[in-house]
Formats: C-alpha cells, sequence, structure tokens
C-alpha cells in the first residue's frame, strides 16, 4: 500500500517563510501529476499547485510569486516553498499524487501551517 509522507508544516510568522515535503512510500511508477492542496475550517479544500510528468507548473493565484512548486517524479517526491506567508495562507496542506497507469491518486495525511500576524 503506498502512503504519502508529509513533512514540513509549522507555525511562522507573517512574512516568514516553509518548505514542504512529500514523498511516496515505497515510491511510485507511472506518476502524471504532483499536486499540494489545502484547506482551511469552513473551507472546501483547493489546489495550491501542481506539477506534471512534462514539467508544466500551475498555481492558484492567491499564491503565485510566493510559492513554488518543484520535485522529482522519477523519485515520487515533491516540495512546495512558501515564501512571504500571510495568515491566510493558514490551513492543512496536503500533498496529492495521480497515477495514470492505476487511473487512481493518492493523498498524503495533512501537514498544518499556521502564520501568526
Amino acid at each position: 500500500q503506498v502512503q504519502l509522507v508529509e513533512s514540513g508544516g509549522g507555525l511562522v510568522q507573517s512574512g516568514g517563510s516553509l518548505r514542504l515535503s512529500c514523498a511516496a512510500s515505497p515510491s511510485m511508477s507511472s506518476i502524471y501529476r504532483m499536486a499540494w492542496y489545502r484547506q482551511s475550517p469552513g473551507k472546501q479544500r483547493e489546489l495550491v499547485a501542481h506539477l506534471t510528468n512534462e514539467g508544466t507548473t500551475t498555481y492558484a493565484d492567491s499564491v503565485k510569486g510566493r510559492f513554488t512548486i518543484s520535485g522529482d517524479i522519477a523519485k515520487s517526491t515533491v516540495y512546495l516553498q512558501m515564501n512571504s506567508l500571510k495568515p491566510e495562507d493558514t490551513a492543512v496542506y496536503y500533498c496529492n499524487f495521480y497515477q495514470w497507469s492505476q487511473g487512481r491518486e493518492y493523498w498524503g495525511q495533512g501537514t498544518q501551517v499556521t502564520v501568526s500576524s
């Protein structure tokens, strides 16, 4: 059973930075897309950024210019560098992998990011 293991969340002051990491264990093949989502209390889960196996990246408008997604699909690892953090970035962040050969997606357990003002 594949698990996505996340790390790097925590408490940071407004304007600070955090780096989230997510790795599949065991590593996976045939990954089409790796993504980060987030969910705040009372809100729907939203896409923050994704990275495809062709190297294409997409970002939510609210994080453009501040967050950077990177990773190594062959190593089943994805990162999210978050700079200039704002209190509204406070949420539980989830990584998500889509495996095209199985037609299924996998979710991490979530890591809390809290930005204080």
